[in-house]
């Protein structure tokens, strides 16, 4: 059995570091995987029987820190592929996909296959991206559309897709082991979910929530995901809203909030490929995002979803000021909520379209890949 190690910063919240954890324990059957984190602070996600190694090497603040961690980290993670003799070194994001080229590349001339993970379309702007294509073995996106752009700018001839995978049956077992706790009994919850970040573009997600719930007073919002988000809360008492809104923070089972929703709307300006849209779509939620610069529009493929158009980037807490994406946006989506024989049209196709993202045919990637 061939062995692998899954490199990520850590397992903490976050898109990349979900899908390491996930990676690891569905490929335990077929990989002797390993997971080395450079910090074991606030591990989120569990990987109970997976061997996990701490390099102890968390991010630390300014510039020349920042270049010694990259060097130490490389150095530690050679060590360990080395001692254990690892075949396959898979690393997630940036900072992991740095320490896995220098440590295969810089401190040993052979070693373990090199695959880096682009888990986003904001790591088109790293300016290491160019040295992980021309020192990797394997560049694996997240999305088609990332894939291509990386291949055409940096005439890389070994990019492959690899999206995410999603076990409905899970899913919608893990949303009956608890009771979400909401502050409502009734109403239509829209809900979105994502860490406080700026890329979210959850001041867009208010905005039209007002619109939406004055236009239709018995919907609710809930937001899913860490963060203390308090310029938003403001912006929700300042547009009349707070009693309509909930923040629940992060929750390790998201899936009996998303069970109380009916729609879920993603107002993103960057993603790579959206696990939570899809998450929700498998648990039947009618499904509306932006097009932004990957992902949606690859998920939805003319079809599954509603796609709007993509909205600024500089946020905006004026509550006064609603522009006129927002305007059309919340009007699509009250004329959608409407409709209940859309809204049911577009719930069984929101669940079938998760379905064609397959644990097994992740699977099948990587073990044909590993040969």
């Amino acid at each position: 059995m061939k062995k692998m190690l899954l490199i990520v910063p850590s397992l903490h919240q976050g898109g990349s570091e979900k899908v390491c954890a996930m990676t690891a324990v569905i490929l335990k059957p077929y990989f002797d995987v390993q997971i080395a984190i450079f910090d074991s602070a606030n591990i989120d996600f569990d990987v109970e029987g997976i061997p996990v190694a701490d390099l102890g090497l968390p991010s630390k603040p300014g510039k020349l820190a920042k270049i010694c961690n990259v060097f130490r980290r490389a150095y530690r993670l050679n060590r360990l592929k080395k001692r254990e003799r690892i075949d396959i070194a898979y690393s997630f994001g940036p900072t992991a996909n740095l320490a896995n080229v220098f440590a295969g590349r810089l401190f040993s001339r052979r070693g373990p296959k090199c695959w880096l993970g682009v888990m986003s379309y904001m790591d088109m702007d790293s300016s290491w991206l160019g040295l992980f294509c021309k020192r990797s073995d394997r560049l694996l996106c997240c999305s088609e559309t990332l894939r291509q752009m990386i291949a055409k700018k940096y005439a890389c001839d070994h990019t492959y897709t690899l999206q995410g995978f999603f076990d409905i049956a899970q899913i919608r077992a893990r949303a009956e082991e608890e009771e979400a706790q909401i502050p409502w009994e009734d109403g239509r919850i829209i809900v979105s979910m994502g860490r406080e970040d700026v890329v979210k573009g959850f001041w867009h997600l208010l905005k039209i929530f007002s619109l939406v719930h004055k236009a239709l007073p018995d919907t609710r919002l809930l937001i899913i995901g860490k963060g203390a988000f308090t310029p938003y809360r403001k912006l929700a008492d300042d547009l009349g809203i707070a009693d309509a809104v909930h923040f629940a923070g992060l929750q390790k089972n998201p899936y009996p909030y998303l069970k109380r929703g009916s729609l879920y709307l993603l107002t993103s300006y960057w993603e790579g490929f959206p696990n939570a849209l899809v998450e929700a779509m498998a648990m039947g939620l009618v499904a509306v995002a932006t097009d932004c610069m990957t992902g949606p529009a690859e998920i939805f493929d003319g079809k599954y979803g509603i796609l709007v158009p993509n909205m600024g980037k500089d946020p905006d807490m004026d509550a006064s000021h609603i522009e006129e994406e927002e305007k059309n946006t919340a009007a699509r989506v009250v004329e959608l909520m409407q409709n209940e024989e859309e809204m049911a049209r577009y719930s069984r196709l929101s669940v079938e379209r998760a379905s064609v993202f397959s644990k097994e045919a992740y699977i099948r990637k990587i073990r044909e890949w590993s040969v």
